[in-house]
């Protein structure tokens, strides 16, 4: 599926167009025309569509399969998350190393470098019940994936409801391990996983004339409630919330499915988009260390409140001058076969001689 690489492509811009705005320009969500709105669905779909890669079809749980996946992913989503993170404190860190290093490792977002921490325990757990049901067939695995995604988004709803569970994942475990983050995402993993084992029901449902309207017209509601109305309170809030952070991120879906013609390699863009999307992994662990410092634009567009589409067009216009680099420099660092496996989790492949 060329339309899910240049869709995830599409959703590591949208990543570092929101880490420009709020480290490059400073801005806040209180105040930014387009923080809040690219919140909403830029780590649902990323979580998504490594649920959605994370099944296949044919793949056979045995000790040996399982030790394997999971030594691999550790490889991939530690070292190098460690690695760049060290070289991001050296360079960007506002105190001592080890001092800013201890600061980093106590937040649940590591300094920025929760992301591949966390996608590990995600496909951990994923791997657990899979190969754990899968003895008993196809079917009775699907159902196990589902309780899995209730269990997980229960999870989820648990974090918003302090007054009535009290505040029970404010943990040293909790915050070390960053699991807090992975409470909050899970359930996007586990859904993407569910779409790719009901693909074809679920195009239907794409396909179906009433489905994405009532999907606009809840996305809509929702972002009105969220960013005008204000008419739930309290832990209610996230209710809102949650519905556009789902419907705005189906409706992403469904477009780069729908015109997967216009993403495939004979496209421009597509080309582009899929470069990026196959490189998510280099240019998020290299873009924290090359965001420019850019206050007096946010300054500006502060003082020009609100201006969504020009707030947009130079978070993602700084975003793709970034990621450009970074895959420069990406492709320095995999001139080293050692590097090029053990910072991006890629082995070398043999080349056939030229004349």
């Amino acid at each position: 599926m060329e339309w899910l690489d240049a869709m995830r492509g599409f959703t590591m811009i949208l990543v570092v167009a929101y880490h420009v705005a709020e480290f490059s320009f400073a801005e806040s969500e209180k105040v930014s025309a387009s923080l809040p709105f690219l919140v909403l669905f830029r780590m649902p779909l990323f979580f998504f569509v490594s649920g959605f890669l994370a099944y296949k079809a044919t793949w056979i749980w045995t000790p040996q399969s399982f030790a394997s996946l999971t030594w691999k992913k550790l490889k991939v989503q530690v070292l190098p998350a460690v690695v760049f993170l060290c070289v991001f404190l050296v360079l960007k860190g506002r105190f001592p190393f080890f001092e800013s290093l201890g600061k980093a490792l106590q937040s649940p977002t590591k300094g920025g470098y929760w992301f591949t921490w966390v996608l590990l325990q995600m496909f951990l757990i994923y791997y657990v019940v899979a190969a754990t049901f899968q003895r008993w067939g196809k079917k009775v695995e699907n159902v196990a994936i589902v309780v899995l995604w209730v269990v997980m988004l229960l999870a989820y709803i648990s974090l918003y409801m302090p007054r009535t569970l009290g505040k029970w994942y404010e943990t040293d475990w909790m915050m070390y391990s960053s699991f807090y983050e992975t409470l909050k995402f899970m359930h996007f993993f586990v859904l993407g996983n569910l779409v790719h084992r009901h693909w074809k029901g679920v195009q239907r449902l794409f396909d179906a004339g009433w489905f994405l309207p009532v999907l606009v017209v809840l996305a809509f509601f929702c972002c009105a409630d969220i960013f005008k109305w204000h008419t739930m309170k309290l832990e209610w809030t996230n209710v809102p919330k949650t519905l556009a952070m789902y419907t705005l991120m189906l409706i992403v879906v469904m477009f780069f499915r729908y015109y997967q013609e216009h993403f495939t390699r004979q496209t421009r863009v597509g080309r582009g988009l899929q470069y990026i999307g196959v490189r998510t992994l280099d240019v998020y662990l290299l873009h924290f260390i090359l965001l420019p410092k850019l206050p007096e634009v946010g300054k500006w567009l502060d003082s020009h409140h609100p201006n969504f589409v020009v707030d947009i067009v130079l978070a993602v216009g700084v975003a793709l001058v970034v990621i450009a680099f970074c895959l420069l420099f990406s492709n320095i660092l995999r001139m080293s076969p050692f590097l090029k496996e053990n910072l991006f989790g890629r082995k070398e492949t043999l080349k056939s001689p030229k004349d």
